[in-house]
């Protein structure tokens, strides 16, 4: 009860932290004109966002870096090793947030205008990351490689675990990107898996690991307030990069990685849609599976509004991560 009551304290100065610098925020991206570039071939509505300030990623990649340091203070000049494990989601959250401040700034001013860094440049990039974190994760935290619901103990996968874990990294890292797209959708799934994973890094014990989780979910939050639909901000890859990473670093030190297939349910289609969207058009030399992809437009191009896409695919995430803490439990 005590540790609950902490991660929920947390979760509401993280948030308050969040709104106050919000509105600098919004001025600075603003006088640089750090600003939206639409695709041509997005629903026709979404062309007044143009120019809305992005790359407001950094707005919760901050607060986070700043609390989760201050809170573990100790651990991180040496006097106590019990919180040492959350420099891990720290260092990919900001790594991979360079990554994608990188391809934002390319796509709104470098000479690729409106597509940003080239996709091969951007998955070696990922993928570098992630095998780095996957050493670390086993010969480092030693954490606990895979548990399955149903099955008591933490199942071993030797050398096979690092390919499985950059694998896992690099998937939820673009699964979340491509979620990224609808005012308020990627902000409320990522925060609905990050308090789901919290809660069961809380029901394991790993107390450091839910303080993270639920300073994200604060931050997160304190983001939305300025993403709800009409957006006065967007993430770009500068959060969505780093928010999919990060989860799946959380999932992975948790052993429930699993339940990714459950609790990021949305990011999982999202990302499902464009591979099956992109076999099918080679397949069929040109023919189309969805109207466009990822899945949220085609909703939209069906005819449901976006405020009803965000909330109908919220609905289900919130479902989706209750199911997976009850699956934790089995």
């Amino acid at each position: 009860m005590k540790h609950t009551a902490l991660v929920l304290s947390l979760a509401m100065l993280s948030f308050v932290m969040t709104v106050i610098w919000g509105t600098p925020l919004l001025r600075v991206l603003r006088h640089f004109k750090i600003g939206k570039v639409i695709r041509v071939e997005e629903p026709g509505h979404h062309s007044v966002k143009m120019g809305t300030p992005t790359m407001g990623g950094v707005l919760f990649v901050l607060p986070v870096l700043l609390l989760t340091g201050l809170l573990n203070a100790a651990s991180l000049i040496g006097l106590n090793v019990t919180g040492r494990s959350v420099l891990v989601p720290l260092i990919v959250l900001v790594s991979y947030s360079f990554l994608g401040a990188l391809d934002d700034w390319e796509g709104i001013r470098g000479k690729r205008r409106g597509d940003g860094m080239r996709a091969r440049t951007k998955f070696i990039a990922q993928m570098i990351l992630a095998l780095g974190t996957a050493f670390v994760l086993k010969y480092g935290l030693d954490v606990p490689e895979m548990r399955i619901p149903g099955i008591h103990g933490d199942i071993d996968l030797g050398l096979w675990y690092i390919p499985v874990a950059t694998f896992v990294i690099v998937s939820e890292s673009n699964a979340v990107n491509f979620t990224d797209g609808l005012d308020g959708l990627a902000g409320l799934i990522s925060a609905t898996a990050f308090a789901a994973f919290g809660g069961i890094a809380l029901l394991n014990g790993y107390t450091y690991l839910a303080q993270y989780c639920f300073i994200t979910v604060g931050a997160l939050f304190g983001f939305l307030w300025f993403n709800v639909h009409p957006a006065e901000l967007f993430m770009g890859d500068t959060g969505s990069l780093s928010l999919g990473a990060t989860l799946a670093v959380v999932a992975l030190m948790t052993g429930h990685w699993p339940l990714l297939l459950v609790i990021a349910v949305i990011p999982l289609c999202e990302a499902l849609s464009v591979v099956i969207q992109v076999l099918y058009f080679k397949a069929t030399k040109g023919k189309r599976f969805f109207k466009i992809a990822p899945i949220h437009l085609h909703f939209e191009l069906l005819g449901w509004s976006e405020t009803q896409v965000v909330q109908r695919f919220w609905l289900i995430a919130l479902l989706a991560a209750m199911i997976g803490m009850g699956l934790a439990l089995v």
